[in-house]
């Protein structure tokens, strides 16, 4: 075999393994948009094992925990294509000015984050991640994109989604959790290892009461975008 065809063997194998590359997060996304995902990375990668999930349709769930979630985590999600530019210029202009550095996630990012990738920053995984948002947003209703976050956000030391976490810290169904119960659920989301939604100590009440305040603002648009 000549030097040139081997050279095109191999641009061609390199070629098929590029598209199947780029293809199998496609074919996934597209698949969960019908079909629960079986587990997350974030899931695969927790240090308490085995992880504790279970999968509850967004109808049995309480209204409220979305509500909540939305409240603190990304009150823009009902308008946002996958990002919220105004939050990231905030972001960036407070960090600049030596003030706290602050989130600026939404929801649609942290879903990709959580089924598909690691903890941590880096542009490498930033890039990734961008491109999985671009792809859940134009796959995905924002119905099926609330419900997985509902299902995969980690909300307790390797406790995963609604259904789990409040069998774990209030010993019933997510789909009769109250307004206080959802609002502590949401506060916790930033940090699940270090606060706990029962008992709660000052600062997850006080985020919680905030977020409770947040909640009406939400439900409008929120209804809306689910509907």
């Amino acid at each position: 075999m000549s030097r040139r065809r081997r050279r095109s063997g191999i641009r061609r194998k390199l070629l098929i393994a590029a598209l199947l590359l780029l293809a199998t997060p496609v074919v996934a996304i597209a698949a969960m948009r019908w079909v629960p995902p079986p587990t997350t990375a974030f899931m695969l990668q927790s240090p308490v094992q085995p992880v504790r999930q279970q999968w509850a349709p967004l109808e049995a769930i309480a209204p409220v925990l979305a509500q909540a979630v939305v409240a603190s985590e990304d009150q823009n999600f009902p308008r946002h294509h996958g990002f919220d530019f105004a939050a990231i210029s905030d972001a960036i202009r407070e960090g600049g000015d030596g003030g706290p550095q602050r989130g600026a996630s939404t929801i649609s990012q942290q879903v990709a984050k959580n089924l598909f990738l690691w903890p941590g920053g880096g542009y490498a995984r930033k890039g990734i991640e961008a491109g999985l948002t671009v792809l859940i947003e134009l796959l995905w209703p924002k119905r099926r994109i609330l419900e997985i976050y509902l299902n995969i956000a980690e909300l307790a030391p390797g406790v995963f989604g609604a259904e789990a976490a409040a069998m774990h810290y209030f010993e019933h169904s997510a789909a009769t959790l109250d307004a206080n119960q959802a609002s502590r659920l949401a506060a916790v989301l930033p940090a699940p290892r270090r606060w706990k939604a029962e008992p709660p100590d000052e600062h997850v009440l006080r985020r919680s009461l905030w977020i409770r305040e947040q909640m009406a603002h939400v439900t409008p648009s929120l209804n809306d975008a689910l509907h």
